[in-house]
């Protein structure tokens, strides 16, 4: 395997949104975090396990959907664990080793003024160009 990149590349986020059903902010969110952690840790669909904390509805589940399709860990698997929780936070766990993701707030506050679809369109499309690091508060152990 390659090294990885946490680059969203346009496979991936036509993969994401044919899997989630649109393109939204929360979605991409959880594509860079998973991309990340494939980074840091490295991509294995079955040893990594991911401990989502966010609130259980829309948009904020959407989260979920993009730490499933950028890391491969599911719900049938059972190597994803939800949480119902304030949003948004994150920990990947792979041989030991520990990813922590914490939504920043003050990304957060920005996506609550969306109204419409297209807000939430163009809000994706502007978190896909900024780096994890602005978007999260990352600790590793």
């Amino acid at each position: 395997m390659g090294e990885e990149s946490d680059d969203i590349t346009s496979i991936l986020l036509e993969d994401a949104v044919k899997f989630h059903g649109h393109l939204g902010p929360f979605l991409i969110l959880g594509l860079k975090a998973g991309l990340l952690s494939n980074k840091v840790l490295g991509k294995d669909y079955f040893k990594t396990r991911v401990i989502v904390e966010t609130r259980l509805k829309p948009p904020y589940s959407c989260f979920i959907d993009g730490i499933q399709v950028a890391t491969g860990c599911t719900m049938g698997k059972g190597n994803i664990e939800i949480r119902d929780g304030n949003p948004i936070y994150v920990r990947f766990v792979k041989n030991g080793r520990v990813l922590e993701m914490r939504l920043k707030k003050e990304v957060l506050e920005d996506l609550k003024g969306m109204r419409t679809e297209e807000d939430s369109r163009r809000k994706a499309l502007e978190i896909i160009c900024k780096p994890t690091n602005e978007l999260f508060d990352i600790m590793e152990r």
